[in-house]
């Protein structure tokens, strides 16, 4: 009788153990942190974000500083101080203002590389985030990063998962994902 209370002791203290190993596994899921505004490093962003959705449940990206104007919505204007102006006049306003991060060459490498693409049948940025959208990929816009650079919200692109969040919630979302990346 000993024997079988302590085998249950033990079958207990295993099934904890595994709810414990259960609570704290990854999910299916991938989060990216997505910081450069580089049109480069954004279709590389798109084009992971999009094939990660056709592989996990769940795609999180997480925009800060210099990729958040290539969510800006070059059509909707909000009024803004004067830094939040001189901020909007440096950076690109939106997905099609964005550069290169190698051998832009004033504009000539990024038409170039929109050249190749389109031969190449390889989809631009405003497509891939179609297809992200589609695709139910999420997008969070730090808040921190908007207000420093002056950005709203309702400047955005019209998304259907795009959300503003603090990085304690990019922080929950990779704690918890089987990949994160940073680009």
């Amino acid at each position: 009788m000993a024997d079988l209370k302590e085998l249950e002791a033990k079958l207990e203290a295993l099934k904890g153990e595994v709810d414990t190993l259960k609570a704290n596994a990854p999910q299916d899921k991938l989060s990216m942190v997505v910081m450069s505004g580089d049109l480069d490093k954004l279709l590389a962003s798109f084009i992971i974000a999009t094939g990660a959705a056709a592989m996990y449940e769940k795609v999180v990206m997480f925009f800060t500083f210099w990729s958040i104007s290539a969510l800006k919505d070059p059509k909707k204007t909000v009024s803004k101080d004067a830094v939040s102006k001189m901020f909007e006049l440096m950076l690109p306003n939106g997905a099609d203002g964005t550069k290169l991060s190698k051998m832009n060459m004033g504009g000539m490498g990024k038409a170039m590389i929109k050249g190749i693409m389109k031969k190449h049948n390889v989809m631009s940025l405003g497509q891939l985030m179609k297809v992200a959208a589609d695709s139910g990929v999420e997008i969070y816009v730090c808040q921190m990063s908007m207000d420093l650079m002056g950005y709203k919200l309702e400047e955005m692109i019209d998304y259907p998962n795009l959300k503003s969040a603090g990085v304690a919630k990019f922080l929950a979302e990779a704690g918890t994902s089987k990949a994160s990346l940073f680009i």
